[in-house]
Order: C-alpha cells, then sequence, then structure tokens
C-alpha cells in the first residue's frame, strides 16, 4: 500500500511593498510642520511584522500589526501577515478570523483568496478550499496565478483526485519548471496512477532543487521498487532511514523489508 505523503502547499509568499515616502509640509520663518501618513506607517509595521515572524519573535510581531491595524483598519496585508502568524503558531480559529478580516475588505483579491484557500486546503477543508483556489488561479491578472495552480493541483492530490491534479499541476510548471510543491504532487501522482517512470523523473527533478525529506525520500522508493531497481531502492532506503530515522516513512520502509538491514 503506497502512503499517501504529507501534503505540500505553497502558501503565498507575503510581499509588502510600502507606499513612496511624502510628507506636506509648510515653512514658516520659524518653524517645519509636518502630517503623519498613518498608512505609510501601517504598511510599515506589517512589514517589520514580517521580519519579526521570521526570526521568531512572535510577540513583537503580534503587537507591530497590533499597531498596523489601529493605524489603518484597512490593511488587507496587514490582516493577512496576522492570519500566517496565527497559522504559523498552530491557531486554525484566530488565523481564519483574520482571514475573514481581509477578504470582508477585498474579496476579489487574488493573492488572498489563493492564500487563504491553501489555508484551508491544510486544514482539510477541501471542497471550499477548491472554490477559494479557482477564483484565484480563474484571474487572468493575477501575477502568481501559477501558485494558485500549484496549491489547487497539490490540495487535488490530498482529495485522491488525480485526474483533477495533474492539468494544473503541469500548467504550473510550464511557466515556473522548478515549483517543487508542483514536482513533488506530480510525482506523487505518477506512483499513485502507477506511472513510475513518470513519478522517478518528477521525484529527481525535486530532489535537484530542495533538500530530501522523508515523504520525498518514500516517493522515490515507491518507483524504485516498482521498477525493479533494487540498487536505487536500497541506496535511497538508507538514506531515509539514515537521515530520518524516527519518522514514520523509515518505520514503513524497515516493516516492509523484513529482515534486511538499511542501518
Amino acid at each position: 500500500m503506497f502512503a499517501m505523503i504529507k501534503k505540500i502547499i505553497i502558501t503565498s509568499l507575503i510581499t509588502l511593498s510600502l507606499v513612496s515616502c511624502t510628507t506636506s509640509s509648510t515653512i514658516t520663518a520659524e518653524k517645519k510642520t509636518s502630517k503623519p501618513n498613518l498608512e505609510e506607517a501601517s504598511d510599515l509595521n506589517t512589514r517589520l511584522a514580517v521580519g519579526y515572524i521570521e526570526r521568531g519573535q512572535y510577540k513583537t510581531a503580534k503587537e507591530k500589526l497590533e499597531k498596523a491595524v489601529e493605524q489603518n483598519p484597512d490593511n488587507v496585508a496587514a490582516f493577512k501577515t496576522f492570519a500566517y502568524l496565527y497559522a504559523r503558531l498552530g491557531l486554525e480559529k484566530k488565523a481564519t478570523e483574520q482571514y475573514l478580516e481581509a477578504l470582508d475588505i477585498a474579496p476579489d483579491d487574488s493573492d488572498l483568496l489563493n492564500s487563504y484557500g491553501a489555508f484551508l486546503c491544510a486544514h482539510g477543508k477541501l471542497d471550499e478550499a477548491q472554490e477559494y483556489l479557482k477564483r484565484a488561479y480563474d484571474d487572468p491578472f493575477y501575477e502568481s496565478l501559477f501558485m494558485a495552480q500549484s496549491n489547487a493541483g497539490s490540495c487535488y492530490v490530498q482529495e485522491g483526485e488525480f485526474k483533477k491534479a495533474e492539468p494544473l499541476l503541469r500548467k504550473s510548471l510550464r511557466s515556473h519548471p522548478n515549483l517543487s510543491g508542483s514536482l513533488i504532487s506530480m510525482a506523487e501522482v505518477g506512483v499513485k496512477t502507477n506511472r513510475y517512470l513518470m513519478a522517478r523523473a518528477y521525484i529527481e527533478r525535486y530532489h535537484a532543487v530542495s533538500a530530501p525529506t522523508a515523504e520525498s525520500l518514500w516517493i522515490q522508493l515507491q518507483a524504485e521498487k516498482a521498477l525493479g531497481a533494487r540498487d536505487h531502492y536500497v541506496r535511497y532506503a538508507k538514506q531515509l532511514i539514515n537521515d530520518f530515522p524516527d519518522s514514520d516513512e523509515a518505520g514503513w520502509v524497515e516493516a516492509e523489508s523484513g529482515n534486511e538491514q538499511f542501518r
């Protein structure tokens, strides 16, 4: 029995751009005064929060985001970054609330639709996820359309809907051939549909751009085993068990290989 890899969802990168710094000044004979730009300050605090999140300074990031929302209650990027923070901390309900706040402000923002769809898929809400992802990849002006296609395809793989997954994944790879999430999902499609040469080709492409994981090595093993490539199977089995000894996949390898020693 093939084991489904843990889902790989490429969530939208949080990219924020600051508004050009402009201040209105009045110069008098005695002093210069300027009016603060709260929207600009909100953007700055949101950008700072992203850096704090990546450094694991979550409390400071939260404070910056609270300030950003206070300065500009319509700052979609701030709400989306808040959702990212909560999702990273495993706080699904709070993350959902922030996504819905953002969608209330910008219901047709394709990047937001993609991000929320990927979030829903990661939490097992597959049908609802596909609705949001489709709205994103149906937008011909969406600059990261390939990411929505990849997310939707990977989500279909999780559902076992391989015929729906493959066209979306192939589209994403036509524009971005090294998209790791699409590569490993296509390899999974190959294994699940008994196209093992295809699985091998895609997982090798994946390993050329991303470090091996327990999940990716397990896919490689299934392909090599089905193709009768014993030397390759043994090599990847040893790598999996040595590099990820506590993983479920290492246990599966040892269980299916009987008395053969790979350690």
